[in-house]
């Protein structure tokens, strides 16, 4: 199978001036890259069941057996934080939706399309993020 990823392509946001932050253009265009992200993995989840069904065999060698299964068992992690990874799409959706989309969980302040391009399920503003990180650090 390949495991390569496809990277989906979109054109960068150009706002206008005086424009209102997460206005309806706004929401459009990052409603469509979520939805086209969305369908990408969906893909790739078909892609894995189709793999596994048809490469499914009892190889007599366990080696062989053992190899197989160490691919799937890859294939299936991945296709888990893939799943893990939908589900936060699904949540920005929703976020879209409210009119909560672009703005950080924390404090509230807008996360910036430049970030939301690089990160479309972030959910906190590039500082709120970094404190986030630190915490994270100095207690694991």
């Amino acid at each position: 199978m390949n495991s390569s990823k496809s990277e989906f392509i979109f054109k960068p946001y150009v706002e206008k001036d005086g424009e209102e932050y997460m206005g309806e253009a706004q929401l459009e265009h990052f409603a469509a890259i979520l939805n086209n992200w969305k369908s990408e993995l969906m893909q790739e989840v078909d892609r894995t069941v189709h793999h596994m069904q048809d490469e499914a065999a009892n190889f007599p060698d366990p080696n062989d057996r053992a190899t197989q299964e160490s691919e799937f068992s890859l294939e299936l992690r991945t296709r888990d934080r893939e799943r893990r990874l939908i589900k936060k799409i699904e949540e920005s959706l929703k976020d879209i939706e409210t009119g909560d989309y672009g703005f950080c969980e924390t404090c509230g302040i807008e996360i910036g399309i430049r970030r939301l391009e690089a990160r479309p399920t972030a959910t906190l503003c590039i500082d709120c993020k970094t404190l986030d990180e630190i915490r994270e650090k100095q207690l694991g």
